[in-house]
């Protein structure tokens, strides 16, 4: 679909403001949730209410919002403007960035629904350990705990931060919302491998998110015999093997297992490694699955260290179910590309979002994007400019279909 100069000028202004926050030497960005680097986009993000001729608002929790009117009845198109650490820069604001392109072609054209485009706090898990908290929070969702303990790379707080801002860790659950639409990269390589210019997600993975302590003996590595050691690190190693095994078991479900943290200590050269912690993240979209993973990873961290006579202690860091996005609203999605010419395909989506904490308040639609490579939370992710304005096309245009405009 070809584009106005206009929409793709506006599209390329907005990335420009956002670029230089955050932005490291070796390339890349560092923009943490409820992080003083994070206030700075969202106040970028709180200039472009007056540019519009629109309103701005907040809410309990730190998210921001830019909106034709403060009324009710309104779709919100919203993702993230935080990082994770060493992170691209397309992740997140990109979804932003569509938001305001959408509400600025409804107010031009009179859409018969109020809307606003939103951005999130704190959608990564790289500060506080802990995904979605701005979304979470606003839709009582994610959370069963009180998160107000949880630190931030800085040592601070959410609760310190949070009576700092005059913000509230339990704000009133957000209201008045009639629809929620989020357009975001892929983070993956379907789209791009298939020559898919667009997708719906149909389904989000849930994670499953678990640390363990391997605890074994710290010796000198000259001195003690092979048969005498207590190596936390050998045994983190098969453990890792083994939770890989476990994801290729269930790879024909969609389903993924991952060690992505691994704290060896002391990590020096000449001695025996004698704690180990271990960080593991299951994904899939049938619950099921999911169980079936987490039980051969239990039952081959209690084997190895039993064989290695090594101990450990186990931590589930959260789980939450596989999210069903809205039927209704995706199928109008795809509707809507196909009206536009906008090559489209139904998929799931592996990584979370905060799409995830909505459909049991609103109808919650998702668009996938493609990104060069599948490469996401890298310096070097990139997706085009027309690929984000394609998204925005496909929300705009189903939002048209659904509500109709007033011209």
């Amino acid at each position: 679909m070809e584009h106005t100069a206009e929409d793709l000028r506006f599209i390329s202004d907005a990335f420009s403001r956002f670029a230089p926050v955050g932005k490291l030497p070796g390339g890349g960005v560092t923009r943490l949730g409820y992080s003083e680097t994070e206030d700075r986009m969202h106040e970028i993000f709180a200039a472009y209410a007056k540019e519009l001729g629109g309103v701005y608002l907040t809410d309990d929790a730190g998210n921001s919002y830019v909106a034709d009117s403060a009324e009710d009845g309104y779709v919100l198109i919203a993702s993230h403007l935080d990082s994770v650490i060493g992170g691209g820069v397309y992740d997140g604001p990109g979804g932003v960035i569509a938001g305001l392109l959408v509400l600025r072609h409804a107010m031009r054209d009179g859409l018969r629904v109020p809307v606003r485009a939103g951005a999130f706090r704190c959608e990564e898990s790289s500060n506080f350990g802990l995904c979605t908290i701005g979304s979470g929070l606003i839709t009582q969702d994610s959370y069963s705990d009180n998160v107000g303990g949880l630190k931030g790379k800085d040592g601070r707080t959410l609760k310190e931060i949070f009576r700092e801002k005059g913000w509230s860790l339990t704000p009133k659950r957000i209201s008045g919302i009639r629809e929620y639409l989020e357009l975001h990269i892929e983070q993956g390589k379907v789209l791009e491998e298939t020559g898919t210019e667009t997708g719906v997600v149909t389904t989000i993975a849930g994670p499953d998110r678990w640390r363990f302590y391997l605890s074994g003996m710290a010796d000198h590595s000259g001195a003690t015999p092979m048969s005498m050691r207590y190596d936390a690190l050998c045994a983190a190693a098969e453990i890792i093997l083994e939770v890989e095994k476990a994801g290729l078991r269930e790879a024909v479900y969609d389903s993924v297992s991952t060690v992505g943290v691994l704290d060896n200590t002391p990590n020096v050269m000449n001695v025996i490694p004698g704690e180990v912690a271990l960080g593991v993240d299951l994904r899939g979209i049938r619950k099921d699955s999911i169980a079936r993973m987490e039980a051969d990873m239990l039952e081959a961290v209690r084997k190895i260290c039993l064989r290695r006579g090594i101990r450990y202690r186990r931590e589930q860091v959260n789980s939450v179910d596989p999210v069903e996005l809205t039927k209704e609203t995706g199928d109008g999605l795809f509707r809507a590309a196909e009206e536009l010419k906008i090559s489209c395909r139904r998929m799931p989506s592996g990584a979370g979002h905060d799409a995830m904490c909505f459909p049991e308040i609103c109808p919650t639609g998702m668009v996938f994007i493609p990104c060069r490579g599948g490469i996401s939370h890298n310096r070097k992710e990139f997706t085009s400019y027309k690929s984000i304005a394609d998204g925005a096309a496909v929300m705009y245009r189903y939002l048209k279909d659904r509500y109709g405009t007033e011209k």
